[in-house]
């Protein structure tokens, strides 16, 4: 277990605890918005955001990783793992934390329009996954099969809810498809999808295909935030 001088401490699965610090107000200046004020309000008082920068994470995404990961165990050392959408990088990096690719050889390859910074131990592709050639390069990179398909895949946001949920559904569902052609038995799959579930399509599909699918909002998605994540394990494979 870890402690920063502030107190705040992080267990194994990066949760952030520790003794409440004095809020930050940002108010609003020349060039800054009422809306930029409000965000930027909200990283200064953001635990995760801090935590994320004293053990190097490039993004507080991570942690919500690491949270699903504690209570699924998906990520064993020497696995093999693909992450869809991995800019900036911060769910490769706890892939590398708790599967050692160097020390086991595991393998883990991340994919994503946006280039991201090397990291070691990471196979990184710059590549939009709805390409049509992404599939056969991820597996190419790959190497073989594999034990976990994550997506954290988000489209931007129009701002209108059904039309979001749509883009979003159809990532996950394209993430659930590759997945099906490179997962072992046993394997696991992460999806993000928003609040009101997974289309009942694809969650009996993913009832079909895996032994336990579930929705989880690990606490490090904020609450006020519409996303949740689907975690499918026990994959079928040729059952």
């Amino acid at each position: 277990m870890a402690r920063d001088k502030g107190g705040s401490r992080s267990t194994r699965g990066g949760g952030v605890t520790g003794r409440r610090e004095a809020a930050v107000r940002v108010k609003t200046a020349r060039g800054r918005t009422v809306s930029s004020a409000r965000w930027l309000e909200r990283q200064l008082n953001d635990p995760y955001v801090h935590e994320a920068k004293r053990l190097g994470y490039r993004s507080r995404a991570a942690f919500k990783l690491s949270e699903i990961d504690d209570q699924f165990r998906f990520l064993r050392p020497g696995a093999a793992v693909v992450d869809l959408g991995c800019a900036p990088g911060g769910w490769c990096q706890v892939a590398v934390q708790r599967i050692r690719p160097l020390e086991t050889g595991g393998r883990i390859v991340g994919i994503d329009l946006t280039p991201v910074e090397p990291i070691a131990g990471v196979t990184l592709l710059h590549q939009d996954f709805m390409s049509d050639e992404a599939p056969a390069r991820l597996k190419e990179a790959l190497g073989g099969p594999a034990d976990a398909v994550l997506s954290d895949m988000a489209a931007p946001a129009t701002g209108h809810p059904q039309t979001d949920h749509l883009r979003i559904m159809g990532l996950a569902e394209a993430a659930h498809d590759f997945a099906r052609e490179v997962l072992k038995p046993g394997g696991a799959f992460v999806a993000k999808v928003l609040r009101g579930g997974t289309e009942r399509a694809l969650l009996e599909q993913l009832k079909r295909d895996f032994r336990v699918v579930k929705h989880v909002k690990p606490p490090a998605s904020r609450a006020d935030s519409a996303e949740m994540f689907v975690v499918a394990t026990g994959f079928r494979g040729g059952e």
